[in-house]
């Protein structure tokens, strides 16, 4: 059961250049990708907290919101809390059965910048 009140917000992360990673990322995509992606963002924001397999807990208080895309590919998109708001580190098209260390490394990275400018 959903204890949530309202949808959790959502915000991208930016770089010191005010780039959105993960909005030029989405951009890349195809549009039924970025819809299927968005729409399991949507259901992260209406029903947090979730699990699997929608949501899976990484390390560090990073979480990955898997998305299936047509052709049998798969989509994540690394986020972080930031209290009721999702932060959206780092997405990226998964090509191997684990998480890419690197990928997950840049999302940390991103979170720790993230939260030095507070």
């Amino acid at each position: 059961m959903n204890n949530q009140l309202k949808p959790l917000g959502l915000f991208f992360f930016a770089t010191e250049k005010e780039n959105e990673p993960v909005r030029e990322w989405l951009k890349t995509l195809s549009k039924t990708d970025k819809k299927i992606i968005g729409e399991d963002i949507k259901t992260v924001q209406y029903g947090w907290p979730l699990g699997m397999p929608l949501v899976r807990s990484l390390d560090q208080g990073l979480w990955e919101v898997r998305t299936k895309l047509r052709g049998s590919r798969e989509a994540r998109v690394i986020f972080f809390m930031a209290e009721d708001t999702m932060v959206l580190a780092n997405g990226f098209i998964k090509k191997t059965p684990k998480t890419p260390k690197a990928e997950l490394d840049l999302a940390k990275s991103r979170k720790k910048v993230f939260e030095s400018r507070k």
